[in-house]
């Protein structure tokens, strides 16, 4: 069912993709050079569709970074109670050991 969902909303994402990059081949200027208009030091011809899929990545890459970013208490938070669990599971061992089993009946049945 995933399988399904998943081809029935990339397959039309991909198909428009596709024809976006067909429609806009045309080559614009790309120029990294604020001073000079005429004869920029640094500046591409690509197609119309490298310049906007690349610009829609860039803000991807950005906006999942933030996102990893802000969640990094919730990841502290995470790996503090992981330690104290193992911790905890490493001290219950411990007592469990210590304790001799012929006690072990005793102190279950209590809570029946």
């Amino acid at each position: 069912m995933k399988t399904v969902f998943k081809a029935l909303v990339l397959v039309p994402i991909a198909l428009v993709v596709v024809l976006f990059a067909v429609a806009n081949r045309a080559p614009v200027r790309v120029s990294f050079d604020p001073v000079s208009r005429d004869v920029p030091v640094l500046a591409f011809d690509v197609p119309l569709f490298a310049v906007v899929l690349a610009a829609l990545a860039v803000g991807v890459l950005i906006g999942g970074f933030a996102s990893w970013l802000t969640q990094g208490k919730h990841r502290k938070a995470a790996r503090r109670n992981r330690r104290e669990a193992e911790a905890l599971r490493s001290e219950t061992q411990m007592l469990r050991a210590a304790v001799p089993d012929s006690a072990l009946p005793a102190l279950t049945n209590g809570r029946g």
